[in-house]
C-alpha cells in the first residue's frame, strides 16, 4: 500500500507562530491595562489591597504592653526577659540593660509571675553503660569469630549473634534513645 504525504509544511508552521505572537501581544496589552489601572488607583488614593503599616506607640497614643529582650541569667545562659512598663522602679531608673546599680548582672530566680525557677537534671549514665556493654559484647564476638576459624557452624552462630548486637547497638547509640531513656530528677 502506498501512502502520499502532502508536502505543504510551511503553511502550518507559520500559522502556529502567528497565533503565538498574537496571544503574547494580547497578554502584554492586558498587563499594560492592569498596570495603568493600578497606577490610577494609587494616584486617587485608594488601593485595591489593604497593606500593613507600622504605627509607633507614640503616634497611636497607646502605651506599650511591654518589651521582650534576650539577656543572660545568673548562670550565663540565654534567657528572654520581659520588661513590664507597669512595674514600679523605686529609683526611677530603667533597668533594661540587665545590670543593677553595682554593675553585676541581675539574678534570675523565677519567671515573670514570681514563681521560683525549677532546676532539672538529666542523667544518661545508665544508657551510656548499656551502650558500653553492647560495644564490649560486639568486640568479644568479633574476637571469637576470628579465633574459631575451623568450625563453620560456630562461626555462623557467632555471626548471627554479632548481627543482633550490631542491630541493637545501632538502635540505642543515638541522641534520641539517650533522651528517651535518660533519668530526669528535679
Amino acid at each position: 500500500m502506498a501512502m502520499q504525504v502532502n508536502g505543504n509544511y510551511e503553511h502550518s508552521r507559520t500559522d502556529y507562530a502567528e497565533r503565538v505572537k498574537e496571544k503574547q501581544a494580547a497578554e502584554r496589552a492586558e498587563k499594560a491595562k492592569e498596570a495603568e489601572k493600578a497606577a490610577e488607583e494609587k494616584k486617587s488614593g485608594r488601593l485595591s489591597e489593604p497593606q500593613d503599616e507600622y504605627i509607633s506607640s507614640e503616634k497611636s497614643g497607646k502605651k506599650p504592653m511591654g518589651l521582650y529582650r534576650v539577656g543572660r541569667d545568673g548562670n550565663g545562659n540565654r534567657k528572654i526577659f520581659f520588661d513590664d512598663p507597669k512595674a514600679d522602679h523605686a529609683d526611677g531608673k530603667d533597668d533594661r540593660s540587665g545590670e543593677s546599680e553595682d554593675g553585676k548582672g541581675q539574678k534570675v530566680s523565677g519567671d515573670s509571675q514570681g514563681r521560683p525557677a525549677e532546676k532539672c537534671v538529666t542523667n544518661t549514665d545508665k544508657v551510656d553503660r548499656e551502650i558500653k556493654k553492647l560495644k564490649e559484647k560486639k568486640q568479644q564476638l568479633e574476637q571469637q569469630i576470628q579465633s574459631a576459624s575451623g568450625d563453620e557452624k560456630k562461626i555462623r552462630e557467632l555471626e548471627k549473634k554479632l548481627a543482633q548486637v550490631e542491630n541493637e547497638l545501632s538502635q540505642k547509640d543515638n541522641d534520641t534513645y539517650r533522651r528517651q531513656n535518660a533519668s530526669v530528677s528535679e
